[in-house]
């Protein structure tokens, strides 16, 4: 049975991907900060009838709790074959650039971008060992005329910057690992308060195309892909 680690996968898109891979025969971790959140999740998964589920916590404002992942990754899945990075926190969303606090951007980059990359660094001999992958769910950091969060569009250019030199330097170096970028576009979760408007979409549907990408028998090393991109009127 395939291994997965899907972090933030106690809810939204995390947890509809989790779904989507287990629906695949996936034995998939959900990556959780929060004990009783990740195993409600990983419950309801299992009540699938297909896969497996089980709770990792996985705390990307802490580090001394990421190296406690880390161990345990290497001493009960050494077989693991696939991190997604889906957890992040929005920061605030609201107020414009100009005013953005510090200690703001501070703490969404920490989660968003520090923490990841701790984990993902940490799971690379991993994943490679296995040949495996290694995808992070983000987003396009240009402004647009809708939506322009300081904070977190920082954090996830930084993410997405990441996911482009671990792709050049994997293949530069013949490590077998293949990572890139997934923007799922517009999508109704916690993060954007549940917002509904047209052109929105579920996380359900996301998840499945964000799965889908990774049986398409194509290599997406380095790349970048927009599920739904962002479309002005």
């Amino acid at each position: 049975m395939k291994k997965a680690l899907v972090t933030g996968a106690n809810k939204g898109i995390g947890y509809a991907i989790a779904e989507h891979l287990m629906r695949k025969g996936w034995h998939v971790l959900v990556g959780a900060r929060d004990q009783r959140r990740g195993e409600e999740a990983a419950e309801k998964l299992n009540g699938l009838g297909m896969g497996r589920a089980e709770w990792v916590e996985v705390n990307l404002s802490d580090f001394a709790s990421i190296d406690r992942t880390e161990a345990l990754i290497k001493e009960q899945y050494p077989d693991l074959e696939l991190l997604i990075n889906n957890a992040g926190i929005p920061g605030d969303m609201a107020c414009a650039s100009y005013d953005t606090d510090i200690k703001d951007i501070m703490e969404t980059t920490q989660v968003n971008f520090f923490g990841t990359f701790y984990l993902t660094k940490a799971l690379v001999p991993v994943i490679a060992a296995n040949r495996g992958k290694i995808v992070s769910v983000t987003v396009p950091t240009s402004t647009n005329p809708y939506w322009n969060p300081l904070a977190y569009k920082a954090s996830k250019a930084a993410q997405n910057c990441m996911t482009e030199h671990l792709a050049f330097d994997f293949k530069k170096n013949n490590i077998p690992v293949e990572t890139y970028c997934v923007h799922p576009g517009p999508t109704t979760t916690d993060l954007n308060g549940n917002m509904s408007l047209p052109g929105f979409h579920m996380p359900d549907d996301v998840g499945g195309k964000i799965v889908d990408l990774l049986d398409d028998g194509l290599s997406h090393q380095g790349e970048f892909i927009e599920i739904y991109p962002i479309v002005e009127e």
